[in-house]
């Protein structure tokens, strides 16, 4: 030792307890969980890792794109063809939405099916809110019976967001025709049992529905004449070859209004808004019969419900605008009131519409 350094003390020896003799609780693994986890191959583990993460990180993410909706252009599918009312229809509602959104709404017309093809794309699209369908009586009630095996189901398929519009239905006869009112009408018709011709824009079609549900409450027998196109069979009214129709009130408005056809009745319980003066067919005695037609949107089932509710809002917002309402009111359109606007609304609204229709489609004898 050198002289002058300190003088330490000896270190006391540590003693450990063996780990045998510690009071620890055990955890005993059943030997067959013990043999899975040993085989288990590490890329698994890694696997179920990965998916455990993206999950924890990908949840914010998500949640900030539903928040940032919509961040690009949107499309609305008309699900017939360009120039009917259901494309005025949208492209009135997808201005208003454009200037609520601040995002163009491309109107694509998707036709074919009663409707059901156009519809059937959205049933089946990526439920982010970018794709929604204009959807009316035919495409979410009338063909859930009209077909044996309908593409899609309209009640479990979409998230209902807004019922938007109502739309009258009328009938209108030949100019010549020999009545002046409802009454006079069906009192014809009676007389002259099995003479009568009514045309439509098709087998199957909201208006040759429409005039089957009449013609069953007035009690009227009458030959069906089908046409390509709702622009074939009114032309073919104007011209003789048929009696009468039962057309959306957008399609015979011009040919009202100048009278080269006679308007008797609209088909529903009330008067439309867009032609007040033409009394309805439960005015002129026909109490049971009320066959409107009508217009709501719907996303894919599935779409989050902060996207269902910015789009019903804005679409609501956008139907409280003066300008959109005096548009929809100059193709024959009458909005909702804020009470009938709701998703729960809407749901609900189709399920009676689906009950209401089976019954007057399966009695008419038309399936596809």
């Amino acid at each position: 030792m050198m002289e002058g350094a300190p003088t330490l003390a000896p270190r006391p020896r540590e003693t450990c307890t063996p780990v045998s003799k510690i009071d620890l609780p055990r955890f005993n693994p059943a030997p067959q969980c013990v043999r899975l986890a040993s085989k288990q191959p590490l890329t698994a583990l890694v696997i179920a890792a990965a998916t455990i993460a993206s999950l924890v990180i990908g949840a914010p993410c998500v949640q900030a794109q539903t928040q940032a909706w919509p961040t690009r252009p949107l499309t609305m599918v008309a699900p017939f063809a360009a120039g009917g009312s259901t494309d005025a229809i949208a492209r009135i509602v997808a201005d208003g939405l454009g200037g609520e959104l601040h995002q163009p709404v491309i109107v694509e017309n998707i036709g074919g099916a009663g409707g059901m093809i156009g519809a059937n794309r959205v049933a089946k699209a990526v439920p982010d809110g970018y794709q929604f369908v204009l959807g009316n009586v035919g495409t979410h009630a009338q063909n859930q019976w009209l077909y044996k095996r309908p593409l899609y189901n309209a009640q479990t398929d979409f998230a209902p967001v807004i019922l938007i519009v109502d739309q009258a239905l009328v009938l209108v006869a030949r100019k010549d025709f020999p009545a002046n009112n409802l009454r006079e009408f069906i009192a014809y018709a009676k007389a002259n049992p099995s003479k009568l011709r009514y045309g439509s824009a098709g087998v199957g079609g909201s208006n040759h529905l429409a005039c089957v549900l009449f013609n069953s409450a007035a009690g009227i027998d009458a030959s069906h004449i089908p046409y390509r196109s709702g622009a074939q069979a009114m032309q073919d009214l104007l011209g003789g070859q048929v009696d009468y129709q039962c057309p959306s009130l957008p399609t015979a408005m011009p040919q009202i209004a100048a009278h080269t056809v006679r308007a008797l009745a609209i088909l529903s319980k009330r008067r439309s808004l867009s032609m007040p003066d033409l009394p309805s067919a439960d005015e002129q005695g026909l109490t049971d019969l009320d066959i409107p037609s009508w217009y709501a949107l719907f996303l894919p089932k599935g779409t989050p419900e902060p996207i269902v509710r910015k789009l019903h809002d804005a679409t609501a917002a956008a139907m409280d605008m003066p300008a959109m309402q005096e548009r929809l009111k100059q193709v024959g359109s009458d909005l909702v009131g804020a009470e009938r606007r709701s998703p729960d609304y809407l749901a609900q609204f189709v399920a009676s519409e689906i009950r209401k229709w089976e019954a007057p489609i399966k009695s008419s004898g038309v399936q596809f």
